[in-house]
């Protein structure tokens, strides 16, 4: 049985006071439903002397409506997410998002907040820490070792696999964190970077407090993502996918994926494939090969290189085929 190593457990009342922690408090991290971090610190990925537990932060939860938009605390589950009746039938994309995480059980711990910030995998580095001393370290664990995947590679191709952040991505959402010196607020394709060890832009004592996304009036959007096991699984590959149609005309469009590199990505060939066409077969299989010709994954998890390339096309042309038929 792999077990917990021995840390510290702090629950701060408010966000700021979180980052006055992290920024004096050496190793610690933060944590939020648990669902990724406590399993990486069993596997010896993670070790820090302290946790900082956002638990108590009531105010970061819930979704809320106004004139700019919807807004979502970062320590709402995504259970709550999936179901919340305030989130609007435009974001459908985020529902389905949120849904797809995992299990269940799972989900109804894990938090937006923690998914945004969900660590980089690799089959490399997602293992116990027996079997990468029998296997060898790669470079996310150990600063002198080469990348397992790309020997020549001078940064970790380690994969992004969060399922919330390409869909908030075609919402165009934003983000709002708070450090020791106060909140300030960014567009969230702003937060990471392709990078699999520091893949996100954040400093070590910034806190994700809520997301934000404009009104989507008249949109309509899906996600749709290919996985090893149907029942629960990171994605192989996913597609995020939100448009507006002006008399069966796509009026805008914006198309993200996930699971072919360390950040999920806007393809801007392909919002640019659907923008000013109808909704037909031709448009669909023009902004599905834009979409497979954005998309570099490595052999560095489930499914062969060429496999995933194909799943990447097939998803945009599935997600574009449903939103079809709902107009």
């Amino acid at each position: 049985m792999l077990r917990l190593p021995r840390f510290d457990f702090l629950t701060p009342a408010t966000p700021r006071d979180a980052a006055l922690l992290l920024r004096d408090a050496g190793t610690a991290m933060l944590v939020a439903g648990g669902t990724d971090l406590f399993p990486k610190m069993k596997r010896r990925q993670q070790q820090p002397d302290i946790l900082i537990s956002l638990g108590r932060m009531t105010g970061l939860r819930g979704v809320s409506r106004d004139g700019s938009g919807v807004r979502i605390g970062a320590m709402t589950t995504l259970t709550d997410l999936a179901e919340h009746p305030a989130l609007p039938r435009e974001f459908r994309v985020l529902r389905e998002a949120a849904a797809s995480v995992s299990t269940p059980q799972l989900r109804n711990a894990g938090t937006l907040g923690g998914n945004l910030c969900l660590d980089t995998r690799c089959n490399w580095y997602d293992q116990s820490l027996f079997w990468r001393q029998a296997a060898g370290y790669c470079m996310k664990t150990h600063a002198n070792v080469v990348c397992r995947v790309a020997t020549s590679s001078s940064r970790c191709l380690a994969t992004a696999s969060a399922d919330t952040v390409p869909a908030l991505l075609a919402l165009d959402a934003r983000v709002t964190v708070t450090g020791p010196d106060g909140e300030r607020e960014f567009g969230l394709d702003d937060m990471y970077r392709e990078d699999g060890i520091h893949y996100l832009t954040l400093s070590r004592s910034d806190v994700v407090t809520s997301i934000r996304i404009p009104p989507r009036d008249g949109w309509v959007s899906t996600y749709a993502k290919l996985r090893e096991r149907q029942a629960f699984d990171f994605p192989i590959a996913g597609v995020a996918i939100a448009l507006t149609l002006a008399a069966g005309v796509v009026d805008d469009a914006r198309v993200a994926v996930t699971g072919l590199g360390s950040r999920a990505t806007l393809v801007a060939a392909a919002a640019d494939a659907l923008r000013g066409r109808p909704l037909a077969e031709d448009t669909i299989a023009a902004a599905a090969t834009a979409t497979q010709r954005a998309s570099r994954p490595m052999d560095n998890t489930s499914g062969t290189i060429a496999a995933r390339r194909i799943a990447v096309k097939v998803m945009t042309e599935r997600a574009l085929k449903q939103l079809a038929t709902r107009n």
